[in-house]
């Protein structure tokens, strides 16, 4: 399992042992792979209780390194202007040069027509939007500026692979900020992937359908269960393979593509 050998991933949004950020960056060490991973520990502590511990991105970085490959991390909050250049900087002076971003931090807080306010739209556009727009617009930059300052020995394309959710396959009353920011970056992944082709950076985005990565309660499990014709819910593992698979040498000719991984989800 040698797909990501010598490559350098970033992962957003890894905070949790159950979360698919989580699975995304075990994959990937397993593959091979260097990797820098950010957490948030104040926006899961809110959120998932059951699964948010301050102490654990130390103890995952341990993990992740019995595989053999580089592993750092840090705290970022994406909402935070100018955050994606300080990943970015820090992910190249203390693992080296990435060439795969995975763009998987959310804010996602359920509310209604009844209950939406202007900060809590603000709230969502920071990370769902302008956080994953300007880290993926950074991370291009940055490759860009490599392949013309090095020519001759960087030739290296890129990955860019964003989580985004069901809205493209029907409403999602209840959760009108979260639908509609994730609505918006499967725009911007299609047309992103059009820009960055000509620099071999394929562009893709993730919709896993519900997934069993710490939110659900059982009655929650047994409510959706009957909609997934195979049979269970999915787990975070599904949706790593096929992240993995995107951020391989042998996705090269998929880009642009809204892919909905969802066990049949119905």
């Amino acid at each position: 399992m040698t797909r990501l050998q010598g490559k350098v991933a970033i992962v957003t949004g890894a905070s949790r042992p159950g979360g698919i950020g989580a699975a995304i960056c075990r994959a990937f060490a397993a593959e091979g792979a260097s990797l820098f991973f950010t957490h948030l520990y104040e926006y899961d502590k809110n959120n998932y209780p059951n699964d948010a511990d301050a102490s654990w991105p130390d103890l995952f970085a341990e993990e992740l390194r019995k595989w053999g490959g580089k592993v750092e991390h840090m705290k970022l909050d994406l909402a935070l202007p100018g955050s994606g250049a300080i990943l970015l900087d820090e992910a190249r002076k203390t693992v080296g040069f990435p060439t795969i971003l995975v763009n998987n931090a959310t804010y996602s807080v359920d509310a209604d027509f009844r209950q939406l306010t202007e900060a809590l739209i603000d709230a969502h556009c920071a990370v769902n939007m302008r956080g994953t727009f300007m880290l993926a617009a950074e991370f291009a930059r940055m490759i860009e500026a490599e392949q013309t300052g090095n020519a001759s020995t960087f030739n290296k394309g890129g990955r860019i692979i964003n989580l985004t959710s069901g809205q493209g396959k029907g409403p999602m009353p209840g959760n009108l900020a979260y639908a509609a920011t994730k609505g918006a970056i499967s725009v911007f992944t299609e047309s992103l992937a059009a820009e960055l082709a000509p620099l071999r950076i394929t562009v893709n985005a993730v919709d896993p359908g519900p997934t069993d990565s710490g939110w659900m309660s059982e009655g929650i499990k047994e409510a959706l269960l009957p909609h997934f014709p195979m049979g269970r819910v999915g787990l975070p593992e599904d949706a790593a393979r096929l992240i993995t698979f995107l951020a391989s040498d042998d996705s090269e000719w998929i880009t642009g593509e809204i892919i909905h991984s969802r066990g049949g989800f119905i």
